[in-house]
């Protein structure tokens, strides 16, 4: 018969010690035994047992506290007590401490069966459970989010030092720059890793439902609410809370949020009681929240309350060096080993990105699917890449391609509303609708003089 899962079985009774082994064994099991509690740390040393059967009582060590300290090397184990002692006490005070069940003397050994079998699905799925966190630790750290620009440098030695603290993060860049991704990196290296990172989208829903989502609400708050429904910030609770799209917030959520921040608590929709929670706030936005701020449509207080610390994402078209280094990253997701052919690269480097990160990655998928496996060419690339949004004749014979022509209309327009605004940068990168900092490297970048 092929071996299951390994159990180990401690308990100082040879009789129930070795019957037990010897029962789980014909049932196929993988079987140890130990007569105390430090053989069975000595089985434990080299060996991974998913469960663990011990008797409370043992000669040298409580069951309880063996069961603590083999979970210290396997997080995954669980633990099945025996306890001679017909008490409601001993056995809840076993399941407080951790242990899946309990088993009573005298047990049948078809009890200790279906307890084991239960047990070690259990295990199963806790496994599987720190595998998954493992991978998700593993794929968002920043040093497995591409990017060897200097300013994306910036932003990983940023992520690096604010994933060590509690303090709010607000992440800013266009849209596809990867503002999800920096926050993912922030939580899943920080001490939060292990809880849960939950992500809203504030600008795909209406504020009923926002509210709804951020809150929860208890049973019979309004028409439709057939049972108690918990919000994010309760679900978050011990982990981190991205709020994405953080500039479309309604005046009254903006209020509620701002009270969540300062307090730490909140209420359910229709109820009374007061929940405390411990969030580790991460917001983004594309929006120039200053100008909001000035407009009335945005809260100075809670501004300052998410803009403790600011991460802007740069765009792609400001990286691209970056992109052979994207375009591997991308080829090797969708199981690809294809290359690109020099032709092919050199149209993504003229590119101009408004879509940016995301944009590459849906424009590399696309090619993986159309190509016919060998190496991807221009044709196999969508006709915004590979035909530009031609420039006027007038332009055509002035300059050599349509980044230059880009570059010459940025630098005129940001000359231009630099003397409207008579020198005045925070005014001039509001009526550009970018932000102050944004509007500084631009400027630096041109030379335009103030």
């Amino acid at each position: 018969m092929q071996m299951k899962h390994s159990i180990l079985v401690v308990d100082d009774d040879e009789n129930i010690r070795e019957g037990l082994a010897a029962f789980l064994k014909s049932e196929g099991y993988n079987v140890e035994t130990a007569s105390s509690g430090k053989k069975a740390l000595e089985k434990t040393a080299g060996n991974s047992f998913p469960l663990l059967i011990t008797d409370l009582k043992l000669p040298d060590i409580n069951g309880l506290k063996l069961y603590e300290n083999i979970k210290k090397t396997n997080p995954a184990v669980l633990a099945v007590i025996i306890t001679g002692h017909a008490s409601i006490n001993s056995a809840v005070k076993a399941i407080r401490a951790g242990a899946y069940d309990y088993i009573e003397k005298p047990f049948s050994m078809e009890k200790v069966l279906a307890i084991a079998k239960r047990a070690l699905e259990h295990a199963g799925l806790l496994d599987r459970n720190i595998y998954l966190n493992k991978e998700l630790e593993n794929r968002y750290h920043p040093d497995n989010i591409v990017g060897s620009h200097p300013a994306m440098q910036k932003v990983f030695e940023l992520i690096r030092k604010v994933a060590g603290t509690d303090v709010t993060v607000l992440i800013r860049g266009e849209n596809g720059t990867g503002k999800e991704l920096a926050a993912r990196a922030i939580h899943y290296i920080s001490k939060r890793k292990n809880n849960k990172f939950v992500a809203l989208s504030c600008g795909a829903l209406p504020e009923t439902l926002i509210e709804s989502e951020l809150f929860g609400y208890e049973k019979g708050a309004f028409t439709g609410a057939i049972s108690r429904k918990s919000g994010l910030f309760e679900i978050a609770d011990g982990g981190t809370l991205f709020l994405d799209e953080i500039g479309d917030l309604s005046a009254m959520t903006q209020v509620k949020l701002l009270r969540v921040l300062q307090e730490k608590e909140f209420q359910l929709i229709g109820g009374l009681k007061q929940i405390k929670v411990d969030v580790r706030f991460v917001s983004a936005t594309n929006k120039n929240l200053e100008q909001a701020v000035k407009e009335g449509k945005f809260r100075k207080d809670l501004y300052y309350r998410l803009n403790v610390i600011q991460i802007e994402l740069p765009l792609l078209r400001d990286r691209k060096d970056d992109i052979p280094l994207l375009v591997k990253h991308f080829l090797k997701k969708f199981g690809s080993c294809q290359i690109l052919t020099k032709q092919a690269m050199d149209l993504l480097l003229e590119y101009d990105w408004p879509g940016n990160v995301r944009e590459l990655e849906n424009l590399i998928e696309r090619a993986v699917a159309l190509s016919d496996g060998g190496n991807i060419t221009p044709e196999d690339l969508p006709k915004t890449v590979k035909e530009p949004k031609p420039v006027s004749e007038g332009q055509a014979n002035t300059f050599v391609n349509f980044k230059k022509a880009r570059d010459k209309f940025e630098e005129s327009f940001l000359k231009k509303t630099l003397d409207m605004c008579g020198g005045n940068i925070s005014k001039a990168a509001g009526k550009c609708g970018i932000s102050r900092r944004y509007f500084y490297q631009k400027i630096e970048k041109y030379g335009i003089v103030r």
